[in-house]
């Protein structure tokens, strides 16, 4: 079994690597290509996961590349966790907010829009080469926005087997699962729970919960609102929730907390993006310790847990044909009663040999569904606009994101967009 891993100079690799060591039982892994565009980086992690898997007795074989097609060729899994810009490129994108008054947020409003306008093209170049090189291949997209690049891939990459991963649902389970755990006194493990969740990626509402097939929604989520109820400051209101009878993702406070997300950014620096780099400068140090072999604890601060877990997991059920149920981001096909059938959706899937289906999922209420709507139009207009460099489109997208601008003042943040971000946005530019 051959894997591609497309921005394999990640500082999130060796978790990956660290997955793949740990069920070599049942995936096979014999070589993983480690593809990366900035060579020194790739050289200091790939480094690092060579002892690693030495430290294993080398099962698997790791190969560096900075070409894209030679790693691509011939794999039986191409995972994408690129950044375009690399990280100051989503620093840029979180005070492109903070300019003009607005949520400045990886994937979630403007920023998300920039990160997706300059990313699609590339994710699509990548769609290209796996179609000629590895036309078998399951793609395994980590790169955010995850959502909005799905829905490029199942408009403009129809024939590449894909799907969209995060690991915010999966986090979600596990602390579920964390909590029933010293509520019973008992250990439960990953395959005992079930989480149920319906949205766009990182706009999600999480209706259900099994617990080893038993229904216990209505103690998951009443724990949930006492939580609410005990803190100082909430991400979001009880009351409201409490009504709502769903449990938000926790990126739904950029939505439903807006002024309060932009005055936290009157506080920087330092924003997100410049945590993450001290931490990632942090981490390549210890990566280069030629004596190190296990991962550092720092790992966890840079955030992403569980995210081996979770890509492990699909493969583990693809490869073996388990059909075991995991949240992904595909095509829903009409399995949501009412919606868009073409519509990306971020939902409960049955994972097999023949590739990731969608399950039959009752739609949300209509008040989630109207801020749903909304954000799906906006990101259909994104994709229209990355794709074809359509200003137009672009301006459109902006006014329909509810966190976006008013149209008085978007041509003005449009045109900071294409400015700032210029080198990553040929197609803007011809």
């Amino acid at each position: 079994m051959k894997v591609a891993v497309i921005g394999g100079g990640s500082t999130y690799t060796p978790e990956l690597i660290n997955g793949f060591l740990e069920r070599l039982d049942t995936l096979p892994v014999t070589e993983i290509m480690l593809m990366d565009i900035d060579r020194q980086r790739l050289d200091v992690v790939g480094g690092f996961i060579q002892r690693m898997v030495n430290h294993q007795g080398d099962p698997i074989k790791i190969v560096l590349s900075e070409n894209s097609r030679e790693s691509i060729s011939g794999s039986n899994f191409v995972i994408t966790q690129l950044r375009v810009g690399q990280m100051q490129a989503r620093r840029e994108d979180e005070y492109l907010g903070k300019r003009h008054s607005l949520v400045g947020q990886e994937t979630t409003g403007i920023g998300g829009m920039e990160k997706a306008l300059r990313t699609i093209p590339v994710i699509l170049d990548l769609c290209d080469q796996i179609q000629q090189e590895a036309p078998d291949a399951l793609l395994l997209n980590f790169t955010n926005p995850s959502g909005l690049i799905m829905e490029a891939i199942q408009r403009y990459a129809p024939k590449v087997k894909a799907v969209g991963v995060c690991n915010s649902a999966y986090t979600t389970k596990m602390k579920i699962l964390e909590a029933l755990s010293e509520q019973h006194g008992v250990n439960y493990s990953a395959d005992d729970g079930e989480l149920l969740t319906l949205g766009l990626n990182h706009l999600t509402w999480h209706f259900g919960f099994k617990l080893k097939g038993e229904d216990c929604w209505d103690d998951v989520f009443n724990a949930y609102v006492k939580k609410l109820r005990e803190m100082d400051v909430p991400p979001f209101h009880p009351d409201f929730i409490e009504r709502q009878r769903v449990i938000p993702n926790d990126y739904l406070e950029y939505y439903f907390q807006v002024k309060r997300k932009i005055a936290l950014q009157e506080e920087w620096p330092p924003s997100r993006a410049e945590q993450v780099m001290a931490v990632e400068k942090e981490l390549l140090t210890q990566y280069a310790d030629p004596q190190r072999v296990q991962i550092p604890e720092g790992l966890m601060v840079r955030g992403g847990a569980y995210y081996s877990s979770v890509a492990t997991s699909i493969m583990d059920s693809y490869w073996n044909d388990l059909g075991l149920t995991h949240i992904a981001i595909v095509p829903h096909i009409g399995k949501v009663k009412g919606w868009e059938k073409e519509w990306v959706l971020e939902m409960p899937c049955r994972v097999d040999r023949k590739g990731v289906h969608p399950k039959p999922t009752s739609p949300l209420p209509l008040y989630n569904y109207a801020l749903l709507e909304q954000v799906k139009q906006y990101e259909l207009l994104t994709v229209e606009a990355a794709v074809h460099g359509d200003r137009d489109a672009a301006f459109r997208a902006l006014v329909a994101h509810p966190l976006g601008p008013t149209e008085e003042n978007a041509a003005s943040v449009l045109a900071d967009m294409l400015t700032t971000h210029q080198r990553y946005l040929p197609r803007f530019f011809l």
